[in-house]
């Protein structure tokens, strides 16, 4: 079953909301990157390519698609509160006149699959990279994490994947949208209800775009 999520959980920035408009006001038809996803599988690719932008017709066929076991729900995937944007900027102040770009998570699409005792989701992330005032043409690499959570008093994060992949402005371009698909979050079914209360989250991670610190050198005595 695939499921789409249309709610974004954003930052709540003025800036962020200014930009994000702006993207979708220039949207163009389905100019995509082949190597936004290393492992995506073409059948899924496509299939998420038209629920996200193909023509109302080939959405619904994207919709209809049903691989689950129909005894168990396919878990829910939502975009982590926080983790919808993502800047970059010039130089480490941050403000309008020194951001180069802002990434945007826009919407999820999910399928499940159950083998034996195992499940497997795929998941489709569609997102916008849009050129801040100090930017220009160029490649920018966009960090992705999926995390696949047991939620409840205590939350317990039962697997996490970080991609790194390119996403580039051309030249004339103010904006420009990427889909990235995960297509092997394996689990072992749970016993009982638990799987219920499984969520799997995607979101940008910060921490990814920054350099490791210099290694220190020991002086020779």
């Amino acid at each position: 079953m695939i499921g789409s999520g249309e709610s974004v959980r954003g930052s709540g920035q003025a800036l962020a909301a200014i930009l994000v408009t702006a993207a979708l006001a220039g949207c163009s038809s389905n100019p995509l990157d082949s190597s936004a996803s290393p492992s995506g599988n073409s059948s899924f690719r496509d299939r998420m390519s038209n629920l996200f932008f193909g023509s109302p017709g080939a959405q619904a066929q994207a919709l209809a698609t049903n691989t689950a076991d129909p005894n168990l729900d396919c878990p829910a995937a939502d975009i982590r509160a926080g983790a919808s944007t993502l800047q970059f900027n010039t130089g480490a102040e941050k403000s309008a006149n020194t951001l180069r770009y802002q990434a945007t998570i826009t919407r999820l699409a999910r399928e499940c699959a159950v083998r034996g005792a195992n499940m497997t989701i795929k998941v489709g992330v569609q997102g916008r990279v849009v050129l801040g005032p100090a930017g220009g043409p160029g490649q920018i690499e966009v960090p992705l994490r999926y995390a696949l959570v047991h939620e409840g008093p205590e939350p317990k994060t039962i697997l996490t994947k970080l991609y790194k992949f390119p996403v580039t402005i051309a030249e004339g371009q103010s904006n420009v949208p990427f889909l990235h698909v995960e297509e092997d979050i394996t689990f072992a079914v749970p016993l009982g209800p638990q799987l219920e209360n499984y969520v799997v989250y995607v979101g940008f991670d910060p921490a990814a775009t920054k350099e490791p610190p210099p290694k220190k050198t020991r002086r020779s005595r």
